[in-house]
């Protein structure tokens, strides 16, 4: 179970990526907001997830998804470059998570 938290906290992670920059530096107050909770939020199911998994383990995964997410959301909705080596990037931490999953004894 402590495994589908930490996918949900990724996911958080990811929406909580892409509500920074409406904040324009966090001088309009909505997005501020929507943005700190989904900051909290991803941290809190992510602290959750830790009580059983490792945590160097969690926050690897952790941080792995996000950073897939954010450069997968980049590149579909803000026209962000792909490039050969960007997909190769995003290979290997897809493929770091999957081996952190299948390797962990949980």
């Amino acid at each position: 179970m402590n495994w589908v938290v930490l996918g949900i906290a990724g996911l958080v992670e990811i929406v909580w990526s892409q509500s920074i920059k409406p904040t324009e530096n966090f001088t309009r107050l909505v997005p501020t907001v929507v943005c700190f909770v989904l900051g909290v939020a991803a941290v809190y199911l992510l602290s959750r997830a830790m009580q059983t998994l490792p945590v160097g383990t969690a926050y690897a995964v952790f941080t792995g998804i996000g950073a897939v997410g954010a450069i997968g959301l980049g590149i579909v909705l803000h026209k962000d470059p792909l490039s050969a080596g960007r997909v190769f990037a995003l290979s290997l931490i897809l493929a770091g998570i999957v081996l952190a999953r299948v390797t962990n004894p949980e």
